[in-house]
């Protein structure tokens, strides 16, 4: 239904140049592969398999019913990684906030990247050591990992609204997703070529080849990081111009925010439909190679293949996605594609077990939408940002993104633990698409826009 709106005053943000917006995207590169090779592949077979050795089970077995004993809370094998999931995400739930708030009083930004990005890197490099039975060490170390890439992505998403005006930033926003699925794509087939001349079939031999692969992402990460640290411009706030201590200013900055966020009641409905349909989306992705092994009996390569295929399936999807989006809207883009997921969600409940190409076409349909309703998503909020205030509100956003949700693997592993089947585990996940999806259509996008401040993209 057409809005009678009153006029926006237009604040359009600092000219950027084609290097700094490069500098950007490859920032996506980097991270992408602690998504992709840690996230998606390799972490939750692996420390399911390391959790499974410490419960008792013997290296190679098709079931387990062991349980572990963290802090002394009896833990089901299979729930373990999960439930990390979960709790990575509580954590983020008070750091990362506050990691945007002082971004935003920061002037200097790219420091703040470095130091999260090194951080989660290095964590991940050190899962090397998580040999043997260490189930807690590699628990440690991919929630260290898993926070710190979530304040990075904080960081780096508080840069979007400096980019470009509302026209061009669907488009950013979709560049970057697709330069991060290429370059995640490109580590997964080195470590594909590698899994595939290695492996000789015996389970330490595959449990070797994933810790070095998982790895490698942490290198990856480091390495790449480098360009945008070099290429990326300070955009201060005027706050950060003020001077003061960024930290002590950053908590202080936090609370009025929080307090003031109430005047915004249109950004907070688009973020509680964002927080429930991508902790569907994110859930997928952080437990989909676990369904594929346990439930599913997939060999280690089968699922390697799959998850290539999503990410250069995705890097189209992301542009073809934004291309419908310059079209349509990014609004009514995001509701299709969030239909879509409703779809494959069932396919996957449905797919029978030792069925490869099955598994693979799935993966195919899951890669043409998932780059595009992560990015527009990304895109939609940066116009329901305050000026002044991106890092603040994106640290908000990523309490739910980029593999950080937590109600979504609770489900999950609450379901397991209950029913030991990874199949009714999966269904739970139907209602976040079909709750998010309503959520999200009754927001009206243009009169939420223009509350913030902001100019309305010309289609929505």
């Amino acid at each position: 239904m057409a809005e009678t709106v009153a006029p926006a005053v237009d604040n359009p943000p600092p000219g950027s140049t084609r290097r700094e917006r490069t500098g950007w995207y490859f920032y996506d590169w980097a991270m992408s592969a602690f998504s992709t090779t840690v996230i998606t592949v390799f972490l939750g077979p692996f420390l399911t398999t390391v959790t499974e050795l410490a419960a008792g089970c013997e290296l190679g077995a098709d079931t387990c019913d062991g349980h572990v004993y963290p802090l002394g809370i009896k833990v089901a094998a299979g729930s373990y990684f999960p439930y990390l999931v979960s709790l990575s995400v509580l954590l983020t739930v008070f750091v990362l906030p506050v990691v945007g708030a002082i971004a935003d009083r920061s002037a200097r930004k790219k420091r703040l990247l470095a130091v999260a990005a090194f951080t989660g890197a290095g964590a991940t490099t050190a899962m090397l050591v998580v040999t043997g039975e260490r189930y807690l060490l590699g628990g440690a170390l991919f929630v260290v990992a898993n926070v710190a890439f979530g304040a990075g992505v904080v960081v780096y998403n508080s840069f979007l609204p400096r980019l470009g005006g509302p026209d061009d930033r669907d488009g950013i926003s979709s560049r970057g997703w697709a330069m991060g699925y290429l370059g995640g794509g490109l580590l997964l087939a080195l470590n594909l070529v590698a899994v595939q001349s290695l492996d000789n079939g015996q389970p330490e031999r595959t449990l070797d080849l994933a810790r070095w692969s998982i790895a490698s992402a942490g290198l990856w990460w480091a390495v790449f990081t480098l360009v945008p640290l070099r290429w990326l411009r300070e955009h201060p706030t005027t706050a950060a111009l003020a001077g003061g201590n960024p930290l002590a200013d950053g908590f202080r900055q936090l609370g009025r925010t929080v307090r003031q966020m109430r005047a915004y009641p249109l950004t907070l409905f688009f973020l509680l439909a964002f927080l429930v349909y991508n902790d569907g989306i994110q859930t997928v992705i952080a437990l989909a190679s676990q369904y594929g092994t346990k439930e599913l009996r997939l060999e280690q390569s089968t699922l390697i293949v799959t998850i290539l295929l999503v990410q250069f399936l995705a890097f189209g999807g992301a542009l073809l996605l934004g291309a419908l989006a310059k079209r349509i809207g990014a609004w009514k883009t995001v509701l299709l594609s969030l239909a879509l997921w409703t779809v494959v969600i069932i396919a996957a409940f449905r797919l029978p077990a030792e069925a490869p190409l099955q598994f693979m076409l799935l993966g195919a349909a899951i890669g043409l939408v998932l780059g595009g309703s992560q990015a527009l998503s990304r895109s939609l909020f940066s116009q329901l940002i305050p000026a002044g205030k991106e890092g603040e509100y994106y640290g908000f956003y990523e309490i739910s993104d980029k593999g950080t949700s937590w109600l979504g693997p609770l489900a999950f592993g609450l379901v397991f633990q209950l029913t030991a089947s990874y199949r009714v585990g999966l269904v739970s996940l139907l209602i976040f698409f079909v709750v998010g999806f309503a959520l999200l259509a009754a927001v009206p996008m243009r009169r939420a826009i223009i509350a913030a401040g902001n100019t309305p993209p010309r289609v929505l």
